[in-house]
């Protein structure tokens, strides 16, 4: 069946749509015959207990330089349609918390993918910290004496943002590392959260394995090296993908960690695994599916779809559609844009 989609997501135009996991799903919605809706988390309001959004409709295709085509704006009140893709990116900030206040106004006659109640409670540098037998030591913290003796114990970690995200602000220290005062109030000034301190691993050397898993099961994997004379393998930091297949204890923690995704509605996730210990739990905007089918692994745009529709045909639509009137507002719309530009 041919599904009404809206996609809450960064801005279109400045998407790189070689390595780009929603427009991946963008091209599969499309080819699925699917009605694509597009707004950015900035059109997004609640009025008299609806939710609304200032949205398009969206034409993609896998052009560089001519991937999409925007119809006219108006007024979308997403209570009417099928499926939202919460899909912006970090940082994972108050803005991003309170879009996912108002998305969750919507359930359940509307499938949020990803869940956004679970992805506001999840965190994903905080959710992981519920798995600690799969991980190295982490320690969560602003006090600089927990972090010393951290270091004493362990001797090397790396200290990170608990909100960063792509590799930003990423930095090994050591016991006897001359420059940690520094960067302590590098980040004491910087930052107003806690920091990620975990134990060095040698082993990001030979690789960061992002696995994505659909409905909790592990469908596909890339192994993602540094670049010489760095620790952080992220792409976006210069990081080498390759193909990767799953060793027998990722298996495990993906049967520890995929039925709590599933169980929370986290459709489509990744995890990061370096030398066998889990580090972090992906769900705002997990990325790697382009990569993968072009490293020669599965298409995941269509498991991830296949995953979607099955879930969409369950909503309670016909009770939806007989409380909301499907023309909602335009006119009154149409009006205050125009009393806006007047004052300009």
């Amino acid at each position: 069946m041919a599904l009404n989609v809206a996609v809450q997501m960064d801005p279109i135009e400045k998407i790189n749509i070689a390595g780009d996991s929603t427009f991946a799903l963008l091209l599969e919605a499309r080819a699925r015959g699917h009605r694509l809706n597009y707004y950015t988390p900035d059109r997004l309001s609640m009025r008299g207990g609806r939710v609304l959004a200032e949205a398009a409709p969206l034409e993609v295709r896998d052009i560089p330089g001519d991937h999409y085509t925007l119809g006219e704006t108006s007024l979308l009140d997403l209570s009417l349609l099928d499926v939202v893709l919460l899909r912006q990116d970090p940082p994972f900030d108050i803005a991003y918390i309170t879009s996912t206040h108002l998305l969750e106004h919507l359930r359940p006659g509307v499938l949020i993918v990803n869940d956004p109640a679970s992805v506001r409670n999840a965190p994903e540098k905080l959710f992981v910290m519920n798995f600690p037998q799969l991980m190295p030591p982490t320690l969560i913290t602003r006090s600089r004496r927990a972090i010393e003796a951290f270091l004493d114990e362990h001797g090397e970690a790396v200290m990170k943002p608990l909100h960063g995200h792509g590799g930003a602000a990423v930095f090994k220290i050591s016991r006897e590392d001359p420059n940690f005062g520094s960067l302590f109030d590098l980040f004491a000034a910087s930052f107003r959260e806690p920091w990620v301190v975990q134990r060095y691993l040698p082993q990001i050397l030979e690789g960061d394995k992002r696995i994505i898993l659909v409905e909790g099961e592990p469908l596909a994997a890339l192994n993602r090296v540094p670049a010489k004379g760095d620790i952080r393998a992220n792409m976006a930091r210069g990081g080498a993908a390759a193909a990767a297949s799953l060793t027998e204890r990722e298996r495990a923690i993906c049967a520890i960690v995929g039925p709590e995704l599933k169980r929370r509605g986290l459709l489509f996730a990744g995890i990061d695994v370096i030398g066998g210990h889990l580090t972090e739990i992906n769900v705002t905007s997990p990325t790697g599916i382009r990569t993968i089918n072009k490293l020669g692994g599965p298409d995941l745009a269509a498991a991830i779809w296949d995953a979607i529709e099955a879930k969409a045909r369950l909503r309670p639509r016909v009770a939806r559609a007989s409380t909301v009137p499907a023309a909602f507002d335009q006119t009154d719309w149409q009006t205050m844009l125009s009393q806006s530009e007047r004052h300009k």
